[in-house]
């Protein structure tokens, strides 16, 4: 009798999520949940799974062919006391604040200016693409040759011109060469933030400029006011991208000096790269990759408060 009483009840329940499924399977708000569901399962197989997998063997002792024990935070202990890592993370900080800085600088004049009306136009847009879509070894073995101690083109011209006696060894010296490696990331880098931001600036309407003009404003105020302003939320997120870019940047530098000279132009990357697969040290390598993430994760939440705080200043509600 109590299973004949239950019955109705349970076929109630199954109904219910019957219901329920298919509102799930055919409600519009979760259209684009079923269509992001590929792209998330690649995103967690192949970035979580990963990252996963080098944090836990940041934690170990693991080298290349011989597996690895437990040894808690040792390979973290070893990196505080390591003077080579410390240089890895000033010359990572060094060069992400000044490429990533004058990349901004550079591309938004070059937006602005490719905004205006001018002959030629469409072509000027293609050819400041041409540093961004050559291959990264490419570009970065020409910028060898280009600084290299004895076949350099500009101690070559420096030496015609009368201006020097004997080449400059660019990347045989600590400054010169820290100076070469962030001269070519921001050759390759200004082309992403130009293009990116010249985007922005084609959303903005013509008829704020034209109202601006009629009132008086000079092209300073109407940057300042209208422009700026407007491309805010565009330069947070270009600034985030080219943030993380030159932070974890590795094959321009390990093609141009593979950190040398003394270490002065190890980026955290690439000596990550060369104490995990060189010396064979999967664990040590890994933990300084996973040193990496605070640094990542601080220049993501300082661009999601920026946006935040714009909208909190506009009145703009949060998404």
């Amino acid at each position: 009798m109590a299973d004949i009483a239950l019955a109705p009840r349970r076929a109630k329940t199954e109904i219910r999520e019957a219901t329920a499924w298919d509102q799930l399977r055919h409600n519009k708000n979760w259209l684009g949940f079923w269509f992001m569901l590929p792209a998330m399962a690649f995103l967690i197989f192949f970035l979580a799974y990963p990252l996963g997998l080098g944090i836990w063997l940041s934690f170990t002792d693991t080298r290349i062919g011989r597996v690895g024990h437990f040894i808690g935070s040792e390979n973290y202990e070893w990196l505080w006391d390591d003077a080579i890592f410390w240089l890895s993370v000033f010359n990572t900080l060094i060069y992400t604040f000044i490429a990533s800085a004058v990349k901004f600088a550079v591309g938004l004049y070059l937006a602005l200016l490719l905004n205006e009306r001018m002959p030629f136009k469409a072509l000027l847009r293609a050819a400041v693409l041409i540093p961004f879509i050559v291959p990264t070894v490419l570009s970065a073995l020409a910028f060898w040759w280009i600084f290299d101690s004895q076949f350099s083109i500009i101690s070559w011209s420096l030496k015609h011109l009368g201006l020097i006696t004997q080449n400059i060894n660019f990347l045989g010296d600590t400054t010169w060469a820290r100076i070469c490696v962030i001269f070519a990331n921001i050759w390759r880098g200004v082309p992403f933030v130009a293009i990116t931001l010249l985007a922005g600036l084609q959303t903005v309407q013509p008829s704020l400029y034209e109202a601006a003009t009629l009132d008086g404003a000079s092209r300073w105020q109407m940057f300042r006011y209208i422009t700026y302003p407007l491309l805010t939320p565009i330069i947070a997120v270009v600034m985030t991208f080219s943030v993380l870019f030159t932070f974890t940047d590795f094959q321009l530098i390990w093609a141009m000096t593979r950190g040398g000279p003394v270490n002065a132009t190890h980026l955290m990357a690439t000596l990550s790269y060369q104490r995990a697969i060189i010396a064979g040290q999967l664990g040590e390598g890994a933990a300084i990759s996973s040193a990496m993430i605070p640094f990542l994760l601080a220049a993501i939440m300082v661009s999601w408060f920026g946006l935040q705080r714009r909208k909190w200043q506009q009145g703009e509600s949060n998404d």
